[in-house]
């Protein structure tokens, strides 16, 4: 916290970064280390003009850095803000850390009941969550059993074109299974794309960060045995899964 404290009254007073003062110019890593301090401090606004400032300074920000920009926008941020903030440290193509995933995931779970509002303030104002962005708040909902919302976000998906995948689909399937009401996925993956071809194109850093759900990890290792051997659809996966878990639950019954 004193270090917190000392960048933000180290940083304010001083309206240009490279103004020179008794200690010299403010090196790269005191700039960043503003940043990232102002981030944590809760100052967003503050924060964005020593980006700002950084970007005129002609200073690149570092993987650590983005990655405290994310978590700041998570922690105080609205969704729309974080989600922005996300895409932005996503286009630089810099690593983000499991933490600021799963901090994005958490400020989803904190903030779920102004979501639909959320949602259509970013569509006013142009911006498209791509699917990765979609399945990390599915994941969060599916941990959560938040039915309502992953059904509002297929819906979302649906409306902007976004196209479900393999992680998508099992994130509904892990949460109907969890509270036992698998008869009703049909209607689920009604809403998904339940007769087109499995594929992975969620960005593997929602695995790191939360792992395979179990219907992913399954279905990855069916797939991978039966490669070109016959095609499937997310329908027959469920089929052989469900499958599965029925002999499971006969065993050890039995037992």
């Amino acid at each position: 916290m004193l270090t917190v404290h000392f960048a933000v009254r180290t940083y304010l007073p001083r309206p240009k970064l490279n103004a020179p003062c008794a200690r010299g110019p403010v090196s790269v890593r005191s700039t960043l280390l503003a940043v990232s301090c102002l981030g944590a401090a809760g100052e967003l606004v503050r924060m964005e003009d020593a980006v700002l400032e950084m970007a005129r300074l002609g200073l690149s920000v570092d993987a650590a850095t983005g990655d405290a920009f994310v978590r700041a926008y998570a922690a105080a941020g609205t969704i729309p803000q974080m989600e922005a903030a996300y895409r932005r440290h996503k286009k630089t193509g810099l690593l983000i850390t499991r933490g600021a995933i799963r901090a994005v995931a958490s400020a989803y779970i904190s903030q779920q009941k102004s979501l639909q509002r959320a949602f259509l303030e970013m569509v006013a104002a142009g911006f498209r969550p791509d699917l990765t962005t979609f399945n990390i708040r599915a994941a969060a909902f599916s941990k959560m059993c938040m039915f309502w919302d992953l059904h509002l976000s297929a819906d979302h998906m649906r409306r902007d074109g976004v196209a479900p995948d393999l992680v998508t689909h099992g994130c509904f399937v892990d949460a109907y299974l969890e509270r036992r009401l698998a008869r009703n996925l049909t209607f689920a993956f009604d809403r998904l794309d339940g007769n087109a071809e499995p594929v992975v194109a969620t960005d593997a850093i929602v695995f790191e960060a939360f792992g395979k759900g179990v219907f992913h990890a399954s279905s990855e290792v069916l797939l991978e045995a039966t490669a070109g051997k016959r095609r499937w659809t997310y329908y027959k996966l469920l089929g052989v899964y469900l499958r599965k878990q029925h002999r499971r639950n006969q065993v050890f019954w039995n037992y």
